[in-house]
């Protein structure tokens, strides 16, 4: 029968996936593991969304030996499809179908976990929103310790286990999108999809993602702006920095997107003569960017200004900059991202 600390662990470990901070929420959800389970080392292992590669973003008790071939090597053996497909985290010291003898007599606890003083061991496969985005492992030095009693209790909380180590599982959470924004996530090795969001159309532009790697440089945390998607219409684009979440998208940057209307009645020249006029530019020099005459610059600051109600030209460029009313080039970051306080 389940203990009553052992529902208060597994209490604790449903509340932590409320905590921003999920590098230590996944160490403190092992800890309170070993105070409901038996064990003398774990490891909490996510699936690079971009490579697919099993990666430790938690771990006690093992040595890094042990800890990197739980994540590289264990998914190779015939055990890891065992684990994926039963409903309950099988042990090493299971028989039902053989499978623990099968594990028992197989090169990995022959050579890995054996030579590590473990006898038994319990695996769960972690879920979230329907994906495999990890594994949980436990070892003890003991024999025969995960009875079935052990393996149901580990399932009970492989769902908070899994919404965990998942990487993306919180990442618009922690930004408040819009429930139609579309969104992912881009990082050094490539763009990831985040669940229940649609894709940001913006990511298959190839002058747009310029940008995102510019601002990916430019150590800034936010960026606001417009950008036109597909010749179909404009979207409202937000750029943040990823500050809080796994170590996997830890400073990836998150694109989202809302589809909008050029805001005041603007046209997409008077977007642009606006953008280069918040940066600082002089009207000749707006002329010769956008190879116009100084005339037609000063005629479309006129009606810029009139359509957004400004008073002047100051003004027009302080609403453009607060309000994100921007189409920025990646030479124009330095002007226009948002950092922290002092940096």
């Amino acid at each position: 029968m389940v203990s009553h600390h052992q529902l208060a662990a597994a209490a604790r470990i449903g509340m932590l996936t409320r905590e921003r901070d999920t590098t230590s929420a996944c160490t403190q959800a092992l800890r309170e593991l070993g105070l409901a389970l038996p064990l003398d080392a774990a490891t909490l292992l996510a699936i690079d969304p971009v490579t697919g590669a099993h990666v430790q973003v938690a771990g006690i008790g093992y040595t890094a030996v042990t800890s990197e071939s739980l994540a590289a090597e264990f998914v190779s053996t015939p055990w890891y499809a065992n684990v994926v497909r039963q409903p309950l985290p099988p042990s090493i010291a299971e028989d039902s179908e053989d499978a623990g003898q099968r594990f028992r007599h197989g090169w990995f606890y022959a050579e890995r976990v054996r030579p590590a003083g473990f006898r038994d061991g319990l695996t769960g496969a972690l879920r979230h929103g329907g994906r495999l985005v990890g594994l949980v492992h436990l070892s003890t030095a003991g024999p025969d310790v995960y009875d079935t009693e052990a393996r149901r209790l580990l399932a009970s909380v492989l769902p908070a286990l899994g919404a965990l180590a998942d990487p993306t599982a919180h990442t618009d959470d922690l930004h408040d999108l819009p429930g139609q924004a579309g969104a992912n996530l881009v990082t050094a090795a490539g763009v990831v999809g985040l669940p229940g969001r649609e894709p940001a159309e913006v990511l298959t532009d190839d002058e747009f993602g310029r940008l995102v790697r510019a601002f990916a440089d430019s150590g800034g945390l936010r960026l606001r702006l417009l950008w036109p998607v597909g010749g179909r219409g404009w979207c409202r684009v937000e750029l943040r920095r990823c500050t809080a979440g796994s170590t996997l998208v830890r400073h990836a940057v998150l694109v989202s997107e809302v589809p909008v209307e050029l805001p005041y009645g603007l046209s997409p020249r008077e977007l642009e003569v606006l953008t280069r006029a918040a940066r600082g530019q002089t009207n000749q020099a707006i002329a010769q960017a956008l190879f116009l005459s100084p005339r037609t610059v000063h005629s479309h600051i006129e009606h810029l200004l009139r359509k957004t109600g400004c008073a002047s030209r100051a003004e027009a460029t302080a609403l453009a900059v607060r309000d994100g009313v921007l189409r920025p080039t990646p030479e124009d970051l330095e002007h226009f991202v948002e950092r922290v306080p002092g940096g």
